[in-house]
């Protein structure tokens, strides 16, 4: 049965996962500025492509499977911590550590100043490494007492959204294209989340080489807008 919010929950989500929420998710490109610099995404076909495989096969497929357990753990901090440790270590260069942790830690911060939550003080008294942002984002969910469906979805959603705005940006494409571009990847994410609920933990991985290498590339590439 799909979970369902209440007018508080989705008060919440949609809050810390807004644009205006102050985590820095805008100053993050994942590896694109490298691929439109490099020619690999061009258009808004490519870059719904771009993004279509990075939910099904790389990055946002790890990211919400490592969403799901922090979110059914967060009352078991010995065993978040282990899912933290993954989070952290499964990035595939400098540049994504460095979101992932920034932004995490951020929202962290953030959270714990405006929306107190128990689930995460409890979390950083058992963690202290890096925080990888959909766990803490996970741990927050869970401990205000919202779904793990909705809040994982909506998660994913501002995910692609992030992307897409930093496409609109770099390719440039005009405001229309990139909704129709957040439009076309509705049954990605969709996908995504879904896979994200019976996958085990064991098979956190991906195949999103060609992402993963712009983002190391990124790194060295001699302008820059963004932080990754």
């Amino acid at each position: 049965m799909t979970e369902t919010l209440d007018h508080a929950g989705l008060y919440r989500l949609m809050t810390w996962l807004s644009p205006g929420y102050p985590v820095g998710a805008f100053s993050y490109s994942h590896g694109l500025e490298y691929a439109v610099e490099e020619g690999t995404v061009t258009d808004a076909a490519a870059l719904e492509i771009w993004l279509a495989d990075l939910l099904r096969y790389g990055s946002g497929r790890n990211d919400a499977i490592l969403f799901h357990y922090a979110h059914r753990l967060a009352e078991r901090p010995a065993a978040l911590a282990e899912v933290a440790a993954l989070g952290a270590a499964f990035t595939a260069s400098a540049e994504r550590h460095l979101e992932t942790t920034a932004q995490g830690r951020a929202f962290t911060e953030a959270t714990l100043d405006a929306w107190p939550c128990a689930a995460l003080e409890r979390f950083l008294e058992a963690w202290d490494g890096p925080l990888a942002y959909p766990v803490v984002v996970a741990v927050a969910a869970a401990g205000h007492g919202l779904g793990l469906e909705p809040s994982l979805h909506a998660y994913l959603h501002a995910f692609t959204g992030n992307l897409v705005s930093a496409g609109v940006r770099l390719i440039p494409l005009g405001q229309r294209a990139g909704q129709q571009a957040i439009a076309a990847l509705e049954p990605a994410v969709a996908e995504t989340a879904a896979m994200a609920l019976t996958t085990p933990l064991a098979d956190l991985g991906g195949a999103g080489l060609l992402a993963d290498l712009a983002a190391m590339k990124h790194e060295t590439q001699y302008t820059r807008l963004f932080r990754s």
